[in-house]
């Protein structure tokens, strides 16, 4: 399996997938599940300043944040009782966070596909994923803009 233009750590996340069996993927995208990092207090109780992606079948909400070093933050919240969408967030945010915005922008939108999880789990969530991802892309152009 290729990973293309993947940066080393969301490469050797697509590689420890690729490399379980199918129903051990599983529960490693349950792992990364219980590692999604809390929001930090300043998004906490100010949803309004997440940004939804509908296209995930549980409630997720994000915040991208670029700083002036062009490094790119990630900030997701979706309920515990999402391991799914959780785990798509968490690997997200273990892949990209503290990358620089052109490492996260170069990031394959079909990447998701990569992780051997197509038979594991329905078309829709992994449309989810690639959501997020392409919201990411969206907010870090929209900050670099202005």
């Amino acid at each position: 399996m290729t990973t293309g233009t993947l940066n080393p750590r969301l490469a050797e996340i697509v590689d420890d997938f690729t490399s379980m069996p199918g129903k051990e993927r599983l529960q490693l995208l349950l792992e990364f599940s219980d590692d999604l990092p809390a929001l930090p207090e300043r998004y906490a109780d100010r949803r309004d300043l997440l940004e939804q992606v509908p296209e995930c079948q549980s409630p997720l909400f994000l915040a991208v944040e670029v700083d002036d070093g062009d490094v790119v933050h990630l900030f997701f919240d979706a309920p515990p009782e999402a391991p799914t969408t959780r785990g798509f967030a968490s690997i997200l945010q273990a892949g990209l966070d503290g990358l620089g915005a052109d490492e996260v922008l170069a990031t394959p939108d079909e990447f998701t596909g990569q992780l051997g999880l197509n038979d594991l789990v329905s078309p829709l969530r992994l449309r989810g994923m690639a959501a997020m991802l392409s919201r990411i892309k969206r907010q870090i152009r929209s900050q670099r803009a202005g």
